[in-house]
């Protein structure tokens, strides 16, 4: 059970966010439109969680993903869905102002 939390939160060995993001990773933003447009990381792609499921195309599968929210919550469970549906390299960013500070 532990591992099963610390995998969706993100809790576990450090990652260089700042090198996925050169080396091309996409940054997934899974909060409302609303949130997402008062303010978010550049570069970054809007994907509502509830509207993964049907957006989730727009991503490349075989290309590290890094998510984020508000919070974590929703970017952790983006994560396991990412996961669970055939997306290799995802990693849960958490909220995306401490992310935008980790991309430096």
């Amino acid at each position: 059970m532990m591992d099963f939390l610390k995998n969706l939160f993100g809790v576990g060995p450090a990652v260089d966010y700042a090198a996925l993001s050169k080396n091309g990773a996409q940054i997934v933003d899974v909060r409302s439109e609303g949130e997402y447009r008062s303010g978010h990381i550049k570069g970054s792609i809007n994907l509502p969680l509830d509207r993964l499921p049907q957006l989730a195309s727009k991503l490349i599968k075989d290309k590290p993903i890094i998510t984020c929210c508000a919070s974590g919550m929703r970017s952790g469970s983006a994560k396991s869905w990412l996961l669970s549906n055939g997306f290799i390299e995802v990693y849960n960013g958490g909220g995306w102002a401490g992310l935008e500070d980790k991309l430096k």
